[in-house]
């Protein structure tokens, strides 16, 4: 068993690079399936998420392998319609390769995905897309047997524009002739960076980034070599590691118009971020953290549940009173018992958050919930005072690669242990 040790108190200060987003490469290796040609796909993040991938990805009969940061995939001899339930069960976004094994094998059989607990985070509106294309769906004795054969081009209505699903569909309709439409789709960045590969490999796609995405699919692929645009999650997480230490961390690698919410939010409690080129920005904490009097989550491009519980940790420590009503899950708040551990005073109410900053926290013993919550108790403990001990990192490991590495290398005082059993 591996704990992080934080001891608080340290500015951070120096240079940052972000890698590229988890949210995004795992749809773009799943689509690598579809071709049956040669894939390489660039400035991949490694982390446990992108492992467990190309586990399933060589399950299914690809080859992969990596070099250095990047990764290629060739998958012309797929010959497995059907992903292990040991697979499935460590990955909620595992539920993407249903789309893209319709579109290879015209067939998908999984079990129900796993992944971080945050709740209800049904799948019913890829299965009601699925039947809305003309796909067959079976569910029994908790997998999901998805028939293609009969896969029509339609016009399908998304109740809730989930990236989930506008990615799944997107993967399902691209060998398929004809044109499909997504009614309400989601927005975010990784749509378009789908998007972006799916033209590459000879699907016409148009529309990721507005609320109707167009796709008529091909059976002529073609080799794809495509770079994952920036985590803007992770850079995100930096930004608050510098607000909560009132440090100054020069950001690399990061698309600026991804995170207009988040930079608008930190402004606004006084962390000054600003560009220094076209991919780099600067965050500059301020040693008096002013409070939000409500911020909400909602799909891009709002502010992004994903960095929530970041943004959280930050207020705690506010000099005055926040609210934080959460839209996307509501189990993002299980943070809130570990922050109370250390000091924090927040009170939830369903899927309202209200958080009296503190003018210090305490280290502790914690535990990390979730991907997201793991990443917030590491910029708390940047704060606190004396020693915070973080376990349940395979949890932080999904999203971030060498996080604590890296915050050490800012000035944090950080150590990463190994316990025996």
């Amino acid at each position: 068993m591996e704990k992080l040790i934080i001891r608080g108190g340290n500015k951070l200060e120096g240079k940052v690079r972000v890698p590229g987003g988890k949210n995004t490469v795992l749809p773009i290796l799943a689509a690598t399936i579809i071709s049956g040609k040669k894939s390489v796909i660039k400035d991949c993040p490694k982390i446990s998420d992108v492992e467990l991938t190309i586990e399933i990805l060589k399950d299914l009969g690809c080859k992969v392998e990596w070099d250095g940061n990047d990764i290629i995939v060739d998958s012309d001899n797929v010959f497995n319609a059907e992903i292990k339930e040991e697979l499935m069960q460590k990955m909620r976004s595992s539920v993407i390769f249903l789309g893209a094994l319709i579109s290879r094998m015209n067939r998908a059989k999984t079990s129900y995905p796993g992944g971080c607990e945050l709740g209800l985070r049904p799948i019913d509106l890829h299965i009601k897309s699925f039947l809305k294309m003309g796909i067959s769906v079976t569910e029994s004795h908790g997998y999901i047997i998805c028939d293609g054969k009969n896969r029509k081009e339609t016009e399908i209505h998304l109740d809730f524009p989930s990236v989930g699903a506008t990615e799944n569909i997107m993967l399902a309709a691209s060998s398929l002739k004809g044109k499909t439409t997504i009614i309400n789709a989601a927005k975010e960045p990784e749509i378009v960076d789908l998007q972006e590969f799916l033209i590459k490999m000879g699907v016409n796609v148009k529309g990721a980034g507005t609320s109707i995405v167009e796709i008529e699919g091909t059976t002529e692929f073609k080799d794809v070599t495509h770079t994952i645009i920036p985590d803007r999650i992770v850079a995100s997480t930096y930004m608050a590691a510098a607000a909560i230490t009132g440090g100054k961390v020069e950001i690399e690698n990061v698309c600026i118009n991804h995170i207009g919410s988040v930079i608008s939010a930190f402004n606004e409690i006084g962390t000054v971020v600003v560009p220094v080129d076209k991919k780099t920005i600067l965050a500059v904490g301020n040693k008096r953290i002013k409070p939000l009097n409500l911020i909400r989550t909602s799909p891009y491009p709002g502010f992004p549940t994903d960095v929530q519980s970041v943004l959280t940790a930050v207020l705690s420590v506010s000099k005055g009173t926040s609210m934080v009503v959460e839209s996307i899950f509501e189990q993002r708040f299980k943070l809130v018992e570990e922050l109370v551990k250390m000091g924090a005073d927040i009170t939830v109410n369903e899927k309202c958050a209200v958080i009296k900053g503190v003018p210090a926290l305490s280290g502790a013993k914690v535990v990390a919930p979730d991907l997201r919550s793991g990443a917030a108790l590491c910029v708390a403990a940047l704060f606190a005072e004396g020693e915070t001990e973080i376990s349940n990192l395979h949890y932080i490991k999904r999203g971030y690669e060498d996080l604590g590495e890296n915050l050490k290398k800012l000035g944090a005082d950080i150590e990463k242990v190994t316990l025996e059993g």
